[in-house]
């Protein structure tokens, strides 16, 4: 007997869309999930713009205030999917009404806004998972098994990479995501916080970092009206972007690892250039995300002179096997976004977390804030150690 599980989703920009879309595949991958998600309500306060997700992809009803969400008996799990200010609000509202959670990064303007939101779902009782989609990819998931086997020997060194172009034209729109108020850190929540959380998914805890921070494209034109994405404003009255377009960083791991992280989303040339390269005694591991389900493999006995593999992941990886039958068919980045669903839905059926969680979020956003403290000191900084 298969349960259906009304599910809301506030905030229907590209990635409300995203999470919808996923809600509706995720039987077709995962048939002998015990939940059917049904789509209730859809909550945006653009005029219009719930009614037009309802009539595309068939929401029951629709509304402008998120509050009338959660306190909608017919919804039992919400996406949040607004705009990082409205996380910690939103978030704590929900789960203290009771609606389990899947909640986009970075779950707020910093930690204290992602630890408020994971209290309040443990409080509650209820699941909460959170967008951390890249460590997802089952090429992702190889590598850590690989890394934690000791096949490529102790990790000595890594370095992960973020770069993109989305925000590198003048004409960009100032939108919320380039306010400090609405937007919280730029390209370290945007970006780096995928950076974060992959660097401990694949090595553990970052200890200690030291970063620099730049703003490369100082000013933008104001939107005449509601934006959705990365829109332009050509002509517009111009006001000055306040968080950050580039971060470097060097981590120093509690396993004695370095590393350096890198994140841009002005990188003209650059289109979601993501990825990472692993280091260790032994070998090494590679990954790119334009490449998701290939990984670059070298270990042996040689050390010096030792050949690079191509590895292509097939069933038996990760959640490859519920996309593609066979080793080397591609998958793409709305499939890593469904296994977060798949992962989100069966831990609601089954009462136990499956996938990023809200505590994930918390260290990625403990890692973020030391990247702030670090750019305005200058100085090495501890990554505070998030309580649970």
């Amino acid at each position: 007997m298969v349960d259906a599980l009304g599910v809301a989703v506030v905030g229907f920009g590209w990635m409300g869309r995203v999470h919808t879309q996923a809600y509706a595949r995720v039987r077709h991958h995962y048939p002998q999930l015990a939940l059917r998600p049904e789509l209730v309500t859809v909550a945006e306060e653009v005029p219009g713009r719930a009614e037009e997700a309802a009539d595309r992809f068939g929401f029951a009803s629709t509304t402008r205030d998120w509050r009338e969400v959660a306190a909608d008996p017919r919804v039992r799990a919400v996406s949040i999917t607004a705009p990082n200010f409205l996380h910690r609000e939103i978030g704590v509202a929900m789960a203290e009404a009771g609606k389990h959670i899947w909640i986009e990064k970075p779950v707020g303007l910093g930690a204290d806004d992602a630890r408020a939101v994971a209290d309040a779902v443990a409080e509650a009782g209820v699941q909460g998972a959170v967008g951390f989609n890249y460590r997802n990819a089952p090429a992702v998931e190889a590598a850590r098994e690989l890394i934690a086997s000791g096949d490529i020997g102790p990790v000595t060194h890594v370095r992960i990479r973020l770069l993109s172009d989305y925000a590198a034209h003048p004409e960009g729109a100032l939108t919320w995501r380039y306010e400090r108020e609405r937007g919280g850190s730029g390209v370290l929540g945007d970006l780096a916080s995928h950076g974060a959380d992959l660097a401990r998914f694949l090595l553990g805890d970052i200890a200690s970092l030291t970063a620099d921070t730049a703003v490369f494209v100082p000013e933008r034109a104001r939107p005449a009206g509601a934006t959705a994405g990365h829109s332009r404003a050509a002509g517009g009255e111009l006001g000055p972007v306040e968080n950050e377009d580039y971060v470097s960083c060097l981590l120093r791991f509690a396993s004695g690892a370095r590393g350096v992280l890198e994140a841009c989303r002005v990188s003209v040339g650059e289109q979601n250039n993501y990825g990472f390269e692993v280091h260790g005694t032994k070998g090494a591991v590679f990954w790119d995300f334009r490449r998701m389900s290939e990984l670059g493999v070298s270990r042996g006995t040689a050390y010096q002179d030792q050949p690079v593999s191509t590895v292509h992941v097939g069933p038996g990886h990760g959640e490859f096997g519920a996309f593609q039958p066979g080793a080397a068919n591609a998958m793409g980045y709305d499939d890593l976004k469904v296994i977060e669903a798949y992962r989100f839905l069966r831990s609601v059926a089954e009462g136990v977390p499956y996938g990023a969680t809200l505590a994930d979020a918390v260290h990625s956003a403990a890692v973020l804030d030391a990247m702030a403290r670090s750019a305005e000191s200058g100085a090495w900084v501890t990554v505070d150690a998030p309580v649970r």
